[in-house]
């Protein structure tokens, strides 16, 4: 058993009890501040009173109105998370990260290495980085992905499971299709009026009937019931998507509004592609209406970039397209059709830019990362204060 699941215990509220040691003993809570603010992260005392992550914010104050709430810092948890993952790589160059504070790692050929078991090396790794970091992981191992990340559940925080070959079919029996990857609410309830309740429901069929009777993703969920997984962990992981979007705290129908948080989403999208040195080929926009339902407009085929001025002269005619007046709840833009940087943002001979664009998003992205993120503001997107009469 060579495949590891490491996944820190409570990450965003165990950084923050760790600078602030009198928050140990209270609860605490990482989150959205504003009335539409969800929960980020909580610890394991404010999980006692039924808080978890993903949950409105309102709804998790209410049930725990004592608990200490704090806006992220995703600046201070990527440092974390980098001082973690350096420490990961030097167990095995196989480190497959799947956020900011949960990897994979396949420690095949180090096995034995310096005389210690797989098993070894992930509990002093864990003593590590508890020791020089400040932080709690959980640890599952076994014989592959599917069940490792299973194993790393069971026993948080500071939790260290196993499950081998020969047990993880029983144990995977007993367990609820939700435990399958990919199964959420909806999934779930499909699958119980098909009788599927638990895992150990698949057993009961072979390949063939769970295609027949689930479709192309039966064979997917038939053979994690039985715990076959072959994906190997990889290394390098390709950037899926990058993408910023912002709920508002009312809801908001004014076009030039929108405009202005559209070319704000722009700026923060074209940073983060700076940062995975990938450039966009497309943009999507994405809003969400007041009475939840979803709307997305891609538009495909532009010139691979990097710059936010080109990914919002192809995100604002999306937007304009939409009707006057509907209100939203919720702007995103993403870009799409990601693509290596080499080559992207070629100087615009029709209009003689000779580069001066690249050159003026270059300058702002420095003074930006020296002042702040505020420190210089387009046009557009600043928003004037009202003349006191």
């Amino acid at each position: 058993m060579n495949i590891a699941h490491v996944d820190c215990d409570a990450f965003y509220a165990t950084v923050e009890k760790r600078d602030d040691p009198s928050l140990n003993d209270k609860p605490l809570i990482v989150g959205g501040l504003g009335p539409r603010g969800v929960v980020s992260t909580c610890c394991y005392i404010a999980r006692t009173f039924g808080v978890r992550s993903a949950m409105p914010m309102s709804r998790a104050r209410k049930l725990c109105p004592h608990a200490v709430v704090l806006p992220p810092d995703m600046a201070k948890y990527a440092r974390v998370s980098r001082e973690i993952r350096t420490r990961m790589m030097a167990l095995t160059p196989l480190v497959e990260p799947l956020s900011i504070d949960e990897a994979f790692l396949d420690l095949s050929g180090c096995d034995g290495s310096n005389g210690a078991s797989a098993a070894e090396t992930l509990v002093g790794f864990a003593r590590c980085v508890e020791e020089e970091i400040g932080v709690t992981v959980s640890i599952g191992l076994s014989y592959c992905k599917f069940i490792a990340k299973l194993a790393s559940d069971l026993n948080k925080p500071r939790g260290f499971a196993s499950l081998q070959r020969n047990e993880a079919k029983a144990w995977l029996a007993e367990q609820s299709v939700t435990r399958l990857w990919g199964v959420g609410r909806v999934g779930r309830e499909r699958l119980e009026r098909l009788g599927f309740q638990v895992i150990g429901d698949f057993h009961r069929i072979d390949e063939r009937e769970a295609v027949l009777r689930l479709g192309e993703d039966g064979l997917r969920l038939w053979r994690l019931a039985h715990g076959r997984d072959d994906r190997a962990v990889q290394a390098e992981r390709e950037t899926k998507s990058v993408s910023s979007e912002t709920t508002f705290d009312r809801d908001v129908s004014d076009k030039a509004e929108l405009t202005r948080i559209l070319l704000t989403q722009c700026d923060r999208v074209a940073t983060r592609l700076r940062k995975e040195g990938v450039a966009a080929r497309g943009v999507t926009l994405k809003l969400r209406l007041a009475d939840f339902s979803l709307r997305t407009r891609t538009r495909g085929g532009i010139r691979a970039t990097q710059l936010a001025p080109r990914l919002f002269a192809a995100a604002k005619p999306l937007l304009d397209a939409q009707p006057e007046g509907v209100a939203y709840r919720l702007l995103g833009v993403a870009a799409a059709d990601l693509t290596p940087a080499e080559g992207a943002d070629p100087d615009d001979l029709l209009t003689g830019d000779n580069g001066r664009e690249r050159f003026r998003e270059a300058a702002i992205a420095s003074l930006r990362e020296r002042f702040g993120p505020t420190a210089v503001q387009r046009g557009l997107a600043f928003r004037p204060r009202p003349t006191v009469k």
